[in-house]
This record gives structure tokens, C-alpha cells and sequence, in this order.
């Protein structure tokens, strides 16, 4: 922990989930044809003075149409962990894919930071391209605009300072304008990787996944998450399972862990 700065509590809030395989999760496939399975995550930072939401999750039409197992609306979470959706003065949007860039109309005071790169992919020529178009859902973009017209969008180009204790980094690779978060806590700087890093294995082995802009970005962003952070296990990987395991449950919500608190395993 970085003792001048404010210290973060963090929270991995799994809001839905879905089936996948081995070979579904690495370029290139994979020997083992295993259940890989896929959680979805928002991240709540709170420190005494401040209260940030990186990304938003998608609704229970997103959930239908693309067939994902639902299992609470993340903002309808964030009541639970005693916040109420009007507090959140900050949301980091790490990129807009329908599963971290859904509800922004549910945050009605809360300023959206994105990165230039990522706007700029999400409704130029690439978006011409079903395959680099398939993860996006029009309707965020759109509401997202919206904001940008409300004056509610904070551009950022490359790393920035959100707040005292909370850092973008800008990363690419999975799409443009992928960005992760660096946030002080007790246990030293956290680093959220988002989907720079879908699951552990990922980052680890050097194994990219197979939705990506630039691979070239995705594996060299594994050495900046590293940089970032305090240790391997001081990284958030955006999507794996073991996060669950690994933290310790918040006491009033079985779908939300710890990431403040010291690992449960160092595995």
C-alpha cells in the first residue's frame, strides 16, 4: 500500500455466467477438449471519500439474445454492497463490449471514462466487419454517446490518473482501446486486467485469447500488467472462475469476493 494515497477497498462482483471449452479460450485451440467455463464481473472501488464502478455489465435482454446465464443485474448488485447506483461518481469503462459497457443508463450521476482508441473503434470503419463487430452491442454505443453529448465522458489517451490510487493503463490487444485499472489497497497495488487477460492461463502462459484487435498488443500487454503490479497474485484476470476461489466471499453476497483482502491460495 502506498501510504499518501487513499486506500481502496475492492470488490469483484460476478453478475453472469456461461459455459465454454478449453479450445474456445486460446488462439490456436487446445489439446484438451475440458470445461473452461466463463464468469462475468463488474468491479466495485470504494475508499471514504470516493466510489468508482469500473464497467457495467449487460441486462437481462443482452443475456437473452446472446444466451447467457444471468444471475443479477450488476447494478441491482451494488444495492447490496450498500451503494446506491446515484453515488457511483466514476465508471471506468475498460472497453465497450456488450458485457462491460450495458446499464450506463442506470448511472444517472456518474462521469464515464473511456479511452479515445475504443470510441474511435467501436464506431469507425472496423464496425463495417460482423467479425469485429459481433461483440459490441449497438445500443451501448449509442447510449454511451449520449452521454458524450451530456458532457458525462471523460476521454483519456494512453495511462491516466482517474483519482488519487486509481491509474489506467492503456493496454489494447483484445480491442483498440482496451484499458485495465491499477488501484491501491491494503494489500498494495491491484491491477484489474479486464479482458487484457480473459483467465489466469491466459497471461501465464502466454496464450492469447481468440477474440483480439492486435495480438502483437495482447501479448505485450501480459508484461504490463506484471509491471503494474505488486506480484503475479496482486493481478485480476477479467473473466476466470478461480477468482472466486482464490478471494475471500463477501459476507452478505455469496457472488462477490475480496480482492483487497490477502488470496485464500497463491496457486
Amino acid at each position: 500500500m502506498s501510504a499518501d494515497l487513499p486506500c481502496y477497498e475492492v470488490y469483484a462482483i460476478r453478475y453472469a455466467r456461461m459455459p465454454r471449452k478449453r479450445r474456445d479460450n486460446f488462439i490456436g485451440g487446445d489439446l484438451h477438449d475440458s470445461d473452461m467455463p466463463m464468469d462475468f464481473f463488474v468491479w466495485l472501488l470504494k475508499s471514504q471519500d470516493r466510489t468508482v464502478l469500473v464497467d457495467t455489465g449487460f441486462n437481462e435482454a443482452t443475456a437473452l439474445q446472446r444466451k447467457r446465464e444471468l444471475l443479477r443485474n450488476p447494478v441491482d448488485a451494488l444495492t447490496g454492497l450498500g451503494v446506491d447506483p446515484a453515488q457511483v461518481s466514476d465508471v471506468i469503462i475498460t472497453h465497450l463490449h456488450y458485457d462491460h459497457a450495458g446499464n450506463l443508463d442506470r448511472l444517472p450521476n456518474a462521469k464515464f471514462h473511456i479511452q479515445d482508441a475504443e470510441v474511435e473503434y467501436a464506431t469507425g470503419r472496423c464496425m463495417c466487419f460482423e467479425p469485429m463487430r459481433h461483440a459490441y452491442n449497438v445500443e451501448d454505443v449509442v447510449t454511451l454517446v449520449r452521454r458524450v453529448y451530456e458532457d458525462r465522458v471523460v476521454f483519456h489517451d494512453g495511462d491516466a490518473v482517474i483519482a488519487p490510487g486509481i491509474e489506467l493503463i492503456r493496454i489494447g490487444g483484445h480491442t483498440k482501446g482496451l484499458q485495465s485499472v491499477r488501484v491501491n489497497t491494503q494489500r498494495g497495488w491491484v491491477v484489474l486486467a479486464s479482458d487484457a487477460s480473459h483467465y489466469y492461463e491466459n497471461m501465464q502462459n502466454h496464450r492469447p485469447f481468440p477474440i483480439v484487435f492486435n495480438v502483437l498488443e495482447m501479448l505485450s500487454g501480459y508484461a504490463r500488467l506484471e509491471s503494474a503490479a505488486q506480484s503475479p497474485q496482486h493481478i485480476i484476470p477479467g473473466h476466470d472462475p478461480l477468482v472466486m476461489q482464490r478471494y475471500p466471499q463477501h459476507p452478505k453476497d455469496a457472488d462477490t469476493v475480496l480482492l483487497h483482502a490477502e488470496p485464500l491460495t497463491h496457486t
